[in-house]
């Protein structure tokens, strides 16, 4: 499992990036969400990593 965590905001991202951003059920600044470890979810968090903070559970 994946703990994912928005840290930086959207504003100023690409419309591309926003849409990643809130496939992975990301809302708000310091929302968390927890999803599997899967090559797909690795793939939507590379392409916005420097917004976010991903740990693993």
């Amino acid at each position: 499992m994946l703990k994912i965590t928005l840290v930086k905001s959207t504003i100023g991202s690409t419309p591309y990036q926003k849409k990643v951003v809130e496939a992975l059920g990301l809302k708000k600044l310091n929302h968390s969400v927890e999803l599997p470890d899967t090559p797909q979810t690795r793939g939507a968090v590379s392409k916005v990593s420097h917004l976010l903070k991903v740990e693993e559970l």
